[in-house]
């Protein structure tokens, strides 16, 4: 059954769609138009979700639903651009993709100096051309039917990140793509799509950054699609610190072919209301897909992880850890599935879940899933809920530590696996330099 808020939600966003689609006159391909209008009628079909759907049992959107959201017609946005990377912890990143408030931002990017064949462009670049073959990267088949933030996404999306990897390309240098959203007075709404395509035998690291100024509500529901062909290796972080007023509701869906290889490194920090979905299917034989999330919240923030890792053909491996630092009144959620196919003999899945609560008023749910089909297979899972060890509080106490700081080192310590595996060390460097500060304030 609807609820009130959610009917006038969808109603809001339906409105919307109406004014800024169905006048005739915005210049799209005719299967763009199509595209957006089965995606909006999916929409309409259920709107947003309430907490009766089981995947959303722990996060309510009736605050999405209670505003209007605009969509901004130009980014209104004036900053250095050496403040923008610093902001977005990409110092130095000579390749990059600047959007602000969901529009392409050409000053602030740099596309120059790339190995021939490299593609690095934005969505909008493909959406005004009548290509074909472009348009098949976005016309393939979606779940949208029970995903109704990327239906929405579908039907409004205008800008994102393009990058095209050809076969036996390796890049030496990451790829930053980078959406700022200035959290202006009146609330807003961006749909960022994303294409990360990797040719056979490639090699690339891709860094996506979401990041917010002020303290204004707005709204980010990026969808991001990551295709890996046969012998390919994606190394991906993506990184959330939005601004205390906004929701973020993101979507990444990655395709490995036979022995591809997809390390994905989530790291989420800010945001009022964050909910991040991965599915990743395994669909070659011998694939290797490594998902490790870190979450760290405090005050009110609501933070929903909902990860799914199928495999659907034999002998490939899955390892995923994802870890939660919890204080003040915050509320994490982590919902993780492991999907074994009948084909997919001599699978090898083991996923973990492990959250630090640093107050009495902090709560996570915590929901790991194994669902197999196969009879040959080696699948583990576990999660753990527990607060900082008193014994090595008193240690670090007794050598000579404040309370504070063996609060935060022992903090630190607890995030220090996942960060480890951040193999670009600019990126590492600022996320410790970032996490210390943050841990050595809340223990103050």
């Amino acid at each position: 059954m609807t609820s009130l808020a959610s009917s006038r939600g969808k109603e809001n966003f339906l409105s919307a769609f109406r004014r800024r689609f169905e006048q005739g006159n915005d210049g799209s391909p005719l299967w763009l138009a199509e595209l957006r209008r089965g995606a909006i009628e999916k929409f309409a079909e259920s709107g947003l979700p309430t907490t009766r759907h089981e995947d959303w049992k722990y996060t309510n959107v009736d605050p999405i639903n209670a505003l209007s959201f605009d969509i901004p017609r130009q980014n209104g946005v004036e900053i250095p651009t050496t403040n923008l990377l610093a902001c977005a912890m990409a110092e130095g990143a000579r390749h990059r993709l600047v959007f602000i408030n969901g529009f392409y931002s050409a000053k602030h990017s740099s596309t120059g100096n790339l190995p021939a064949g490299v593609r690095v462009l934005h969505l909008a670049e493909i959406l005004s051309r009548d290509d074909p073959r472009e348009a098949s990267w976005l016309t393939r088949p979606t779940e949208m039917q029970d995903k109704p933030f990327v239906a929405l996404n579908t039907a409004f999306m205008e800008d994102g990140a393009v990058v095209i990897i050809p076969g036996h390309c390796r890049m030496e240098e990451p790829i930053y793509t980078i959406f700022l959203s200035s959290g202006a007075v009146a609330p807003f709404v961006s749909h960022p799509r994303n294409l990360f395509i990797c040719g056979e035998g490639s090699e690339v690291e891709i860094v996506e950054s979401y990041v917010g100024l002020g303290t204004g509500a707005y709204f980010s529901n990026p969808v991001t699609d990551i295709a890996a062909a046969a012998d390919s290796v994606v190394n991906h972080y993506r990184l959330q610190s939005e601004g205390p007023g906004a929701f973020h509701v993101g979507v990444v869906r990655a395709r490995l072919e036979r022995h591809s290889n997809l390390n994905s490194h989530s790291v989420t920090l800010g945001g009022g209301l964050v909910r991040n979905d991965v599915h990743a299917l395994l669909d070659g034989e011998g694939a290797e897909c490594n998902l490790n999330g870190l979450y760290v919240s405090d005050g009110q923030q609501h933070i929903d992880n909902h990860t799914e890792i199928e495999h659907a053909q034999p002998r490939a491996v899955s390892h995923e850890l994802y870890k939660g630092i919890l204080g003040g009144r915050a509320h994490g959620v982590f919902n993780g599935k492991i999907l074994v196919r009948k084909a997919a003999q001599k699978s090898d899945a083991r996923q973990s879940n492990k959250n630090l609560l640093l107050s009495k008023d902090a709560v996570i749910n915590s929901k790991p899933q194994l669902e197999i089909y196969a009879d040959d297979v080696k699948c583990s899972h576990g999660s753990t809920i527990g607060q900082l060890d008193p014994d090595a509080l008193f240690y670090l106490r007794s050598r000579g530590i404040g309370a504070e700081d063996s609060r935060a080192l022992l903090s630190y310590a607890f995030a220090a696996d996942i960060l480890g595996g951040v193999k670009n060390a600019p990126l590492r460097a600022r996320l410790d330099e970032f996490l210390l500060t943050k841990f050595s304030k809340t223990a103050g």
